[in-house]
């Protein structure tokens, strides 16, 4: 406990010096009637406390920013020069307090680029004079022939010696399956080796390789984001010019500086520095109760504006691993029985599509095939119940069985043909499944004012096309690479305000980095698109994105409600002030009372409706 206070303490040094300045100024004035040490204290507390406020307040004028500190600043000058001290107090407390918010609501816990590069590629095994050596994967120069085994990272691009290989580019390219290759295929660093150990000749050297592109393309994504200014600034950039006029209305009535100070003190725009952050943390905190980390102020503010949402394929909208789409059985046998003889076979297979192939032939009862043998990414077969079995690629097929498929009978889409006593029996084709309410969810964003859905993936443009049509998608673009991606990202942020990006996979970190608000699925999602995003849905529900939006749209709502009024008060007390019917000290007072009724109303934003889908 103590050391959660002296955390809390260190965090909020100023704010939390103040308040006890004043506190102590308060009880030596009207305790022991001692009104020159009380000064000194406020002053002592007005020097220290608010000198971190004029000065950055100054940096941010020399470079333009004229945001709602500058009131603040003019107040906390204006209270030292006239010796209005405790007025000067207060006002340092709500800023202070207000930036203590912000801080809180801002704060990140790690770096993407540290991620991203926790996770490259760090060593090699290059094959020289018979020898294996292992060396690190900068060390590595284009045409060294290297050995990767299985489970390793592949660490720079290059092309295939081996015959084959069975290579998961998920990471990189979003497709969901693992990809067979044949000597002479290219091959990606990042990607890991699915299947037997394979040698391959170094294309690149590892900094223009393909996994050092992507950690590029994040950090360019990262510095060329524009800020985006917050809330409470557009607000302050009329009114802060209003207080000034307002200040010169009252030399002119009155003639006497303490008015000047009266109307900079019940000016000071606490709806901007205190109601908005304490309506962006009751969004966030709403936000969290549905599982989802909002890491910003900023973001939850976006996420309010979204006009276009953009999502990857493959485990965003589809789950990302294959299910079969349909049996298709020949020569008399029986969808069952073909399901059961070739869930049966794949028992012993790790491959992908093989687990998919057991695990829809749960509900038969299974037998272990014999003589089991596989080509990693090609097929396996075996003998069953007395017959031999053959399952794989039409080309495998043909190889084994030295009979061709007819080509009427191949399918376009991913499929496993089978064969039975080298008779083609019939074959099995897979979809990647679509999970359940996403069309709801494009309809419910529709309804929030998400004006287009675009889709974006690495996958072939046909099964592209099949699940966004499924999905309600308006935009489908197949067939891309991360640096597509982030094309397309950016074409469509030329378009629209504020572009949301939904993705998953390494390949979708540069997109989330560089689209507006950047939204991942942290639950099965890579941890470098986690850290790329702005928001992660803990859970493995793609619909809590339009919580997310929800969440949004009401804090600026609240958030806006509360300036609207707050400063509308302040306005009636400007000119009460400038007409010198209130105090520096009186006018402290009453902007106290303005940030009480702000600040209830703020954290409304916590608090879901009755509707809600947020629980």
């Amino acid at each position: 406990m103590q050391k959660k206070f002296l955390t809390f303490v260190r965090d909020n040094m100023v704010p939390f010096f103040a308040l006890l300045g004043l506190l102590s100024g308060a009880v030596i004035r009207f305790a022991f009637a001692r009104i020159d040490v009380a000064d000194i204290v406020w002053l002592a507390v007005l020097v220290v406390g608010g000198a971190p406020t004029v000065l950055k307040t100054i940096q941010k004028m020399l470079k333009g920013n004229f945001a709602a500190d500058v009131v603040a600043m003019l107040a906390i000058i204006t209270a030292v020069i006239m010796h209005e001290y405790f007025a000067g107090v207060i006002i340092v407390i709500m800023q202070s307090g207000g930036e203590a918010l912000e801080n809180y609501s801002l704060r990140r816990a790690s770096s993407t680029l540290e991620q991203l590069l926790a996770r490259a590629p760090r060593i090699a095994h290059r094959k020289e004079d018979g020898q294996i050596t292992e060396i690190e994967v900068n060390q590595v120069r284009v045409d060294d022939i290297l050995m990767v085994r299985p489970g390793d990272l592949i660490p720079v691009d290059g092309t295939l010696l081996s015959p084959q290989a069975d290579v998961d580019e998920s990471a990189l390219t979003g497709e969901p399956l693992t990809r067979s290759k044949q000597t002479g295929d290219g091959l990606l660093s990042g990607s890991v080796n699915g299947g037997s150990a394979f040698e391959m000749r170094a294309a690149k050297i590892a900094a223009e390789s393909k996994y050092a592109q992507i950690v590029q393309l994040v950090q360019a994504a990262q510095q060329d984001k524009p800020p985006l200014q917050r809330l409470a600034d557009r607000y302050a950039v009329w009114f802060t010019p209003v207080t000034l006029i307002m200040c010169a209305i009252g030399w002119l009535i009155t003639g006497t500086p303490t008015t000047i100070l009266a109307v900079l003190v019940v000016a000071t725009p606490c709806p901007l520095i205190l109601a908005v952050p304490v309506a962006v943390l009751g969004g966030i905190n709403r936000a969290a109760s549905a599982s989802i980390v909002v890491k910003s102020g900023t973001a939850i503010e976006q996420i309010g504006h979204v006009v276009v949402m953009v999502f990857d394929k493959t485990g965003t909208l589809t789950f990302g691993t294959p299910t079969i789409d349909q049996v298709i059985a020949l020569d008399g046998v029986s969808q069952d029985d073909l399901l059961r003889i070739a869930g049966s076979v794949e028992q012993l297979s790790s491959h992908t599509i093989a687990q998919a192939m057991t695990s829809a032939a749960q509900q038969q009862v299974l037998s272990l095939p014999t003589n089991f043998q596989e080509s990693p990414g090609f097929g396996v077969e075996g003998d069953l119940d007395g017959q031999h079995i053959v399952l794989g690629s039409p080309r495998y097929l043909n190889d084994k069985t030295g009979k061709t498929i007819p080509a009427a009978t191949i399918r376009p889409q991913l499929a496993t043909y089978i064969a039975i006593d080298n008779q083609l029996a019939g074959l099995v084709t897979f979809k990647d499944q679509l999970r359940p309410g996403v069309s709801e969810l494009m309809q419910r964003l529709r309804a929030m004012g998400v004006q287009r859905t675009v889709m974006l993936t690495g996958d072939s443009q046909e099964h592209a096309q099949a699940i966004g049509k499924q999905a309600g998608i308006d935009q489908i673009e197949a067939n891309l690479l991360p640096e597509d991606k982030v094309r397309l990202v950016k074409a469509l942020m030329q378009q629209y305000p504020v572009v949301a990006m939904v993705g998953d996979g390494i390949n979708d970190a540069p997109a989330l980095a560089t689209a507006t608000i950047g939204i991942a699925m942290g639950a099965h999602g890579t941890g470098i698109s986690a850290e790329a995003a702005d928001i992660v849905l803990l859970v493995d529900d793609v619909t809590r994105v339009a919580d997310a939006v929800e969440a949004g749209q009401r804090m600026l709502r609240v958030a806006k409600q509360s300036i609207y009024a707050g400063l509308g008060l302040s306005f009636g007390f400007m000119v009460l002030a400038s007409i010198g019917l209130i105090s520096p000290a009186v006018g402290a007072l009453v902007q106290e009372a303005i940030d009480v009724i702000v600040i209830l109303n703020a954290l409304r934003a916590r608090k879901a409706p009755k509707a809600s889908r947020v629980q």
